[in-house]
């Protein structure tokens, strides 16, 4: 019985820390998944699963192996946004592979993408005619980009407009 209340103290105590940090960490380090975000957020679901379930493991050492991962966490990450070299070592690039119609065989090996999963991809943006698509990426987590030809140009952007300004007119006052 002694190990269920441990495990329901520390386990609560634990997981408000976690929402704690998490939160002053900011927004970065609930982002979507790269590589080195996937083995920062395994780290710290076992971290938390051996605080709830070992009762060698304080509940202080749980709460800094927590905060351990996660300062260093924002430390890579910091450290990416200033350098090159170190973003290099990160991120993974975004890979096009299908350009114009054309399919980009050995970028597609290199990623290990197959021409359906590429179809399925404008499929799911509501394409029919792979010959209407510009471009189609694999972006660095692993989600596809599908891009539409606008027009004479195949920017990104093409399609966005300035958000209108959120200042209302006033509206008259009634006498």
């Amino acid at each position: 019985m002694q190990s269920i209340g441990h495990v329901l103290i520390v386990g609560i105590l634990t997981y408000l820390a976690l929402i704690v940090v998490l939160r002053l960490s900011g927004k970065r380090t609930l982002s979507k998944w790269n590589a080195f975000d996937f083995v920062v957020t395994i780290a710290l679901g076992s971290v938390l699963a051996s605080a709830l379930m070992s009762s060698s493991v304080s509940l202080l050492q749980s709460i800094v192996a927590l905060c351990v991962l996660v300062l260093l966490q924002f430390a890579i990450t910091f450290t990416s946004v200033r350098s090159p070299f170190m973003r290099r070592l990160i991120k993974a690039e975004p890979a096009l592979l299908l350009e114009a119609g054309t399919y980009r065989h050995d970028i597609m090996r290199r990623e290990r993408v197959v021409e359906a999963e590429i179809r399925a991809a404008i499929r799911e943006q509501g394409h029919a005619d792979i010959e209407a698509i510009a471009a189609v990426v694999l972006e660095t987590d692993g989600s596809f980009s599908v891009i539409p030809h606008r027009g004479t140009t195949h920017s990104a952007l093409s399609d966005v407009h300035p958000v209108p300004s959120l200042k209302r007119e006033a509206a008259p006052q009634e006498k």
